[in-house]
């Protein structure tokens, strides 16, 4: 069989549609892949290869030996494809380990959460749970007494966090694509960490995990992929739609949606939308090294990581773009607004325990005993000042189609770089390696990576480590930041072949 996972999802579900693959071929495929080289990874949280063997024969059967060719697949748009869920969702049967060794032993949740729900529509065969830090606090993937995530470019390095199992099974080619959730940049950093593509959506455009149910509406669900149009391509099936082509959804989005294969059209043909820039295809560009953790804490962009920022500013400029150099009021207050919420988001787990708190990391239990310390008047002030500064953010934004930053300050960190014993001390590190990620759930905007340079080879790094940008979109802007980030990925072409 040819190298599956040198295919694109897009070029994978073709071929399922086309009758040339069944589900169980790719399935046992990628579960090989899986079986031999997740572990170096650590990708995985748990496998399960008996479900995900079932999943694919019940789809194959009510395929008829393959959908038929002039229509749909017959199980939702993903028909066939091998993802994994976040360790942090639950998936009836399944044990949810949340990244901790506290809840090892729990029983499997009888009821699956709503995007493995929406997935499972789509038509997705699942290998299993893909690692998560600690209930998905950290910026990092090393649970205590668990396998860390590795990025695959070098063993030595953190995948990032907190979807940083979904981001290095990409990498590897464990998977095509993989869901993940970002509450302060968690699919971003594990997604640049690793090389590939991440998106966090606008707040509200997804149903399940649209950020509106969130404390400050800081979490919400999307999509990582190695390539533009496979993350479109996932995007699209977490979108559910009624027979009209419509988003299905039980109650108002708060963010504008376009209709069926807007998003999978854009990345596929890096055209800007119409309306959505300064014209004839140009769009009006701002780059920043502006951090609102800037004063707070000492922020440094490595050289590495400018080198990022410069490739992807030179191609960008190169394609005939406006780009121009943006500075970010100061915002003081923003630093300590954030901590608050955070902590204040921490406190609402549910965990009364004594004996499963005591289990928790040292960062777990500082975040949730401090939030539980945090009297209603301060958190509530957190709240207001954090409005205000996303109204700031955006007014500051608006004369822009996108705004590039670098992805991370910093190269992928070191495993156990982070301090385990003070937590404090391991805030400020995991805010110096991604400065660039919170403030834009804190003002619901739509942000996407990519991979722009890589760093020269090393001995642990034989290909080199992955940098990239981040470009920022406006509420609703996820079609102009696909085809900005098709027209980056056309320019840099990856450099290298798989690291594993």
């Amino acid at each position: 069989m040819d190298a599956l996972h040198e295919r694109t999802a897009v070029e994978l579900r073709d071929l399922l549609a086309a009758g040339e693959l069944t589900p169980s071929e790719v399935t046992e495929y990628f579960l090989d892949r899986v079986e031999r080289l997740g572990p170096d990874v650590g990708a995985f949280a748990t496998v399960t290869p008996d479900l995900a063997r079932e999943r694919a024969a019940a789809l194959q059967k009510a395929g008829v030996d393959g959908p038929h060719r002039s229509g749909p697949p017959p199980s939702g748009s993903l028909w066939g494809l091998p993802t994994g869920d976040k360790d942090l969702w639950n998936r009836a049967g399944v044990p949810t380990g949340f990244g901790s060794r506290a809840f090892a032993g729990l029983p499997p949740a009888q009821e699956s959460d709503e995007m493995v729900k929406v997935l499972d529509a789509a038509g997705v065969v699942s290998l299993g749970k893909t690692a998560a830090p600690e209930l998905g606090f950290p910026a990092y993937t090393e649970p205590v007494g668990l396998p860390p995530a590795r990025t695959p470019w070098d063993l030595t390095r953190g995948a990032g966090g907190s979807s940083g199992g979904a981001a290095a099974a990409v990498a590897a080619g464990l998977l095509p694509f993989a869901p993940g959730s970002d509450g302060g940049g968690s699919i971003r950093i594990p997604a640049a960490a690793c090389g590939v593509v991440g998106l966090k959506p606008t707040r509200g455009l997804l149903p399940a995990g649209s950020g509106v149910d969130s404390l400050g509406g800081l979490v919400v669900n999307g999509p990582i992929a190695r390539t533009v149009a496979d993350t479109a391509l996932l995007l699209e099936a977490m979108l559910p739609r009624d027979a009209e082509g419509g988003v299905a959804h039980p109650y108002t989005l708060r963010a504008p949606s376009y209709a069926a294969g807007t998003y999978l059209a854009a990345a596929q043909r890096a055209a800007l939308p119409a309306g959505g820039a300064a014209g004839g295809g140009v769009a009006r560009i701002g780059v920043t090294t502006s951090s609102a953790w800037d004063g707070f804490y000492d922020i440094v962009v490595s050289p590495e990581a400018r080198a990022g920022l410069d490739a992807g500013v030179r191609a960008l400029s190169g394609l005939g773009h406006e780009v121009t150099e943006l500075v970010l009021d100061e915002a003081p207050e923003y630093a300590p607004a954030f901590r608050t919420l955070w902590m204040g988001g921490a406190s609402a787990v549910p965990i009364d325990d004594p004996e499963i708190l005591g289990k928790l990391e040292p960062l777990t239990q500082w975040l949730i005993r401090s939030g539980r310390e945090v009297p209603a008047r301060q958190l509530g002030e957190a709240v207001r000042i954090l409005t205000a500064y996303e109204r700031s953010l955006i007014a500051q934004l608006s004369p822009y189609d996108a705004v590039v930053t670098p992805a991370l300050a910093l190269t992928p960190r070191p495993i156990g770089w982070y301090d385990a014993e003070d937590p404090e001390r391991n805030f400020e590190q995991q805010c110096q390696y991604t400065p660039f990620t919170s403030w834009l759930n804190v003002a619901g905007l739509p942000a996407i990576t990519v991979p722009t340079h890589w760093t020269a080879p090393t001995a642990e790094a034989p290909a080199g480590l992955p940098m990239g940008v981040q470009i920022i979109g406006r509420p609703g802007g996820e079609p102009t930041l696909l085809a900005l980030a098709a027209q980056l990925e056309a320019a840099l072409p990856r450099p290298h072949a798989f690291p594993l």
